[in-house]
């Protein structure tokens, strides 16, 4: 197709060559930018529902529901689980269905938990099976990012693609704060009228609306799968059979970003699950709630930042020196501890001064996120550049297309390996309280974590004579 032809009009786009810069300059910017923005809040809105039963357990037996702590650990848990292994499916989706037809799916399917826990709240005598069921259905919205982050990279060039991924995954993960914070309130009083049910009255003698905490969302949701379903588009040079895909799972560089990523998204995703269970631990006098949505306010602001500053700077550097950083915070975090000696109750510590060190150890995971996705798409252009290198330029196209689908595959399973910080992180700390009567082994363990990922960034991308810089 020539450069002087007209762009391709509807949602199918056949002739995409975003690192053509007459190409990206005429229409191609405009496209991605218009893909980006209503990915962002499909994104957020994924997330919200996720992570939404960290706030719901708290009332779920005010208002008449009799389940024991470890029912009630399970149900924030279970979306954690399902999300992570439902990542690795999504992960190869969009080049199978399509961004366009897949965001519009994926954000559909959030409709379904957050109407039926709306329904299932106002009835105490659901059974606790159900609530089962409605916490792992949460985790679509957990999956729903792998395929996210898949898609947008399609759209922008090699240069860009730190800052896009960083905005669509620092916004969308924003989706934590914004349901910690507006659940809270919307449970108050009744959004919807008649249309949202009775109130449930609570044992002071107050009422509450708990449905609003899965209600709340829907309207959001029916207006982004349209916009998604109208205003996106689908590529078809990122088509690709599974198969096709498959071949990341031979690729060592797939596995070594897994790992890096587990410890940065792992931590920021592990640490907001984890962080007000560590407040209510470590300081009782606190009010957890009050300071809950903080953590992952402050990470997920930062996260276009680690993008940016990767592209910038390159991704390995950031990433390294990120690492660093974040060891130094977690000594940081031990430092402000109350500390406990032969089981007794901890003494000491302060309160403003872990929360301090804690909000910089959020805002370099934050960072870490974005420069290691930044990692990702330079890493798989360069060996496949190399790869065919003096060969026929159709050779070479071909080359860096199947780098741009592997590389988007490799995004999309990396933060599925990743998403099981949500589980793992906030279970380390449970088994060192448990163990020990404090959640200090934890963090020496993440300390020992984080040390293997400077060895494997350096190494591997890092140092003069890296075999992949990037």
């Amino acid at each position: 197709m020539s450069v002087l032809q007209k762009p391709d009009k509807g949602p199918v786009i056949h002739d995409w060559r975003p690192e053509d810069p007459t190409f990206w300059g005429r229409s191609g910017k405009q496209t991605a930018t218009r893909n980006l923005w209503i990915s962002i809040p499909a994104l957020l809105l994924a997330f919200a529902v996720w992570m939404v039963w960290s706030t719901v357990i708290v009332r779920l037996n005010a208002i008449g529901f009799n389940f024991s702590t470890d029912q009630l650990f399970w149900l924030a848990a279970l979306p954690g689980l399902s999300g992570a292994t439902l990542r690795v499916f999504y992960s190869f989706m969009v080049p199978i269905f399509g961004g366009r037809r897949w965001t519009a799916l994926s954000t559909a399917s959030l409709l379904i938990p957050s109407l039926w826990m709306g329904f299932a709240v106002q009835d105490p005598s659901t059974p606790y099976s159900v609530f089962v069921w409605i916490a792992l259905l949460c985790g679509f919205g957990g999956g729903n990012f792998a395929s996210s982050m898949s898609n947008i990279s399609f759209f922008y060039p090699k240069s860009q693609q730190g800052t896009a991924l960083g905005l669509n995954a620092g916004l969308g993960n924003l989706g934590v704060s914004v349901m910690q914070f507006c659940v809270p309130l919307v449970i108050t009083f009744g959004v919807f009228g008649f249309l949202g049910g009775k109130s449930q009255v609570l044992p002071d003698g107050g009422e509450l609306w708990l449905q609003n905490a899965g209600f709340i969302w829907v309207p959001f949701i029916v207006l982004v799968t349209v916009l998604a379903w109208f205003g996106m588009n689908d590529l078809s040079s990122a088509r690709a059979s599974f198969k096709e895909q498959a071949v990341i799972f031979k690729r060592k560089h797939n596995w070594l970003m897994c790992w890096l990523y587990l410890a940065t998204f792992g931590s920021f995703i592990g640490f907001s699950a984890a962080f007000p269970l560590l407040i209510k631990t470590s300081f009782p006098d606190v009010i957890a709630l009050k300071f809950a949505f903080l953590g992952p306010l402050v990470g997920a602001l930062v996260r276009p930042l680690g993008g940016w500053l990767a592209d910038k700077l390159g991704g390995a550097k950031v990433t390294l020196w990120n690492f660093v950083l974040m060891i130094v915070m977690v000594f940081g975090v031990l430092h402000f501890l109350p500390v406990s000696h032969n089981g007794e109750v901890a003494q000491g510590g302060s309160f403003y001064g872990f929360l301090g060190m804690f909000m910089l150890l959020f805002i370099t995971t934050g960072v870490g996120n974005g420069s290691t996705f930044r990692m990702i798409p330079v890493i798989f252009r360069t060996q496949h550049e190399k790869a065919s290198a003096g060969k026929p330029p159709a050779v070479r196209e071909q080359a860096l297309k199947d780098a741009g689908k592997e590389s988007a595959a490799v995004l999309g399973f990396s933060s599925a390996m990743g998403a099981f910080g949500a589980f793992f992180i906030p279970k380390s700390f449970g088994t060192s309280m448990a163990q020990t009567g404090g959640p200090e082994m934890a963090f020496y363990m993440f300390v020992g974590f984080y040390l293997s990922c400077i060895v494997v960034t350096w190494w591997c991308y890092a140092r003069k004579g890296a075999a992949n810089p990037c």
